[in-house]
C-alpha cells in the first residue's frame, strides 16, 4: 500500500495544534517532509516515527524500597 501523505493542516489536526507547530518542524528541519513544488507534505509513516520519538516513558517505582534518609 502506498505511502499517504498529510497537508501541513492534517498533520496539525492529528497532533492537536496549530498550523504554526509543524510549520515550524519542518522549517526547523526536525521531521522528514517531501516538498512537491510549492506544496509540503508529510509521510503517515513519518509522523507516527516522530510521535513515537517524543513519547516519554514512565518512570517504574521499585516496590520495597525506601528513601536514604527518611525520617519516617
Amino acid at each position: 500500500m502506498p505511502e499517504k501523505y498529510l497537508t501541513i493542516p492534517e498533520v496539525a489536526e492529528r497532533l492537536g495544534t496549530t498550523e504554526r507547530f509543524p510549520r515550524r518542524l519542518v522549517e526547523e528541519r526536525r521531521i522528514e517532509f517531501k516538498r512537491f513544488g510549492r506544496h509540503v507534505r508529510i509521510g503517515e509513516s513519518v509522523l507516527a516515527e516522530y510521535i513515537e520519538s517524543c513519547t516519554i516513558r514512565p518512570v517504574e517505582r521499585r516496590r520495597g524500597r525506601t528513601r536514604r534518609g527518611s525520617t519516617r
